[in-house]
Order: structure tokens, then C-alpha cells, then sequence
């Protein structure tokens, strides 16, 4: 089943499939609204893989931005969303890496993200794919308050 999906870049028509995984992969307290998803997808500094089966439909995507730090690069996970029916199958892992090898071909050192303290299944997958924890935001998420763990994985240069 996973290799009847491929990875492509953002176009702006995926936009709406995008938004509505979201809503589905998320509870209320992490959704992006249509107009953040459409900003975070379009800058100019972004890399977005997207993961679409035969019949065109959006199973998965990532959004990475890459972003100037000091003096080196740094590529930040913006989401990584999977459908549920296609969960537990390697599929954020293919997106996770692809976007960790663009990031890398665009001079990033490392990858950081941040992922709800509390989403156990988030933390393990992380883990698994080489990040370590670096520190706590607390009241990351917004009106809710909740917490975040800060995870950074440095990237090789090929």
C-alpha cells in the first residue's frame, strides 16, 4: 500500500485536502486554520512534500520550514500529518525523511520541532527517527496552555 503513494511538492489546489486532514488528524487545540495552513505552505523558505495515492487523494504531508539562525540554517517542522488509515505504515517516516534530505540539499544543519507533551505515540516516533528531547515550552499551545517538548536532530551533510 505504501508504494502506491507518492511524494510531491505543494501546489496551492491541494490547499482544501490539506486543511481537512488537518482537522481530522488533530484535535481542536492544534489545527491550523485554512489561512495559517496556506501561509506556512507558500513561504517563500518552505519545504512541502505531499503524499498522494493513485486516485489523487492527500494521505499525508509535512511542512518544513527552513530558517536562518545565527549564522547557519535551521529547518523547523512546522506539521506532519497522516491520515489515519494509512498511520502505522511507514508513511511519516518516508515524509519526515524526505523533508530531512530537501532541508539537508538546502544547507540546513538541523531539524527541530516541537510536539505536545502529552501525545506519547508523537514522542516515540520522534524518537524512533533520531530526535532528542532539548528542553520543555510550557503554554506552547496557545489559548489551551499545553505544553511542548522541544526535539532537535542534526542533519548530515551528504
Amino acid at each position: 500500500m505504501i508504494d502506491e503513494i507518492s511524494l510531491c511538492d505543494y501546489r496551492t489546489t491541494y490547499l482544501d485536502a490539506m486543511h481537512r486532514l488537518d482537522q481530522d488528524c488533530f484535535s481542536p487545540e492544534f489545527r491550523f486554520d485554512k489561512e495559517s495552513m496556506r501561509v506556512f505552505a507558500e513561504e517563500p523558505d518552505a519545504v512541502v512534500r505531499v503524499a498522494v495515492i493513485t486516485n489523487g487523494e492527500i494521505v499525508g504531508f509535512v511542512i518544513v520550514h527552513i530558517e536562518q539562525i545565527e549564522t547557519e540554517q535551521r529547518a523547523y517542522v512546522v506539521t506532519l500529518d497522516v491520515a489515519e488509515g494509512y498511520r502505522r505504515r511507514g508513511l511519516a517516516g518516508r515524509l519526515l525523511r524526505d523533508a530531512e534530505e530537501r532541508a539537508t540539499a538546502r544547507g540546513a544543519r538541523w531539524m527541530e520541532l516541537h510536539v505536545f507533551s502529552g501525545n506519547e505515540g508523537a514522542i516515540r516516533f520522534y524518537e524512533r527517527s533520531g530526535y532528542g528531547r532539548t528542553g520543555v515550552r510550557r503554554r506552547f499551545y496557545g489559548k489551551s496552555g499545553l505544553d511542548a517538548f522541544v526535539y532537535r536532530k542534526d542533519l548530515k551533510f551528504v
